[in-house]
């Protein structure tokens, strides 16, 4: 199809292209007038949402929040520095405590001698021993490594090491 031909097909359908045309522009106009709608509606709910509950802005309330989420983040860092410098005293700690009340002589009518192991949660410690009679009292210290006594111990000191090694913690 050569332009003459192409003229000739227009200039005979002339009236139906301007009717197309007009119809195309009018329902172009609409779509033009519905976006205009829909951007100027959208436009007003976003100033809504920016607006906020109260007034507030909505960018600084997050801005706000993310200021505390680094702030609260950083303070559960050092926390967790907290606990693990707690955790390491605590090993050294004494936390397991063994307790024998006996009666050391049988002429003596009270438990008031008395075996205390103290020991940390590596069964380090030591034992304190109380012979209580009747003239008079005598106290011994024995250091405790690893659950064990250098010095010999008595029935009733081995059986406050032994409960002092059974002490759990939670």
């Amino acid at each position: 199809m050569n332009t003459k031909q192409l003229a000739e097909v227009l200039s005979s359908n002339e009236a139906f292209l301007v009717v197309f045309l007009l119809v195309l522009s009018i329902v172009l106009l609409f779509l033009v007038i519905y976006q205009i709608y829909s951007v100027s509606r959208m436009k007003s709910r976003y100033q809504e949402l920016m607006t906020g509950v109260e007034g507030a802005n909505l960018e600084n309330m997050l801005l706000a929040h993310i200021k505390e989420m680094k702030r609260v983040s950083e303070e559960s860092r050092k926390l967790k520095e907290e606990n693990k410098r707690l955790d390491t005293l605590l090993k050294t700690a004494t936390t397991r405590i063994g307790v024998v009340r006996f009666s050391a002589f049988a002429d003596m009518g009270s438990d008031l001698s008395y075996a205390v192991a103290m020991l940390d949660s590596h069964n380090n410690g030591v034992i304190f021993s109380s012979i209580f009679a009747r003239e008079d009292s005598r106290s011994y210290v024995k250091p405790i490594e690893a659950g064990r006594s250098t010095y010999k111990l008595t029935r009733e000191e081995a059986e406050a090491l032994e409960k002092a090694m059974s002490v759990r913690p939670e």
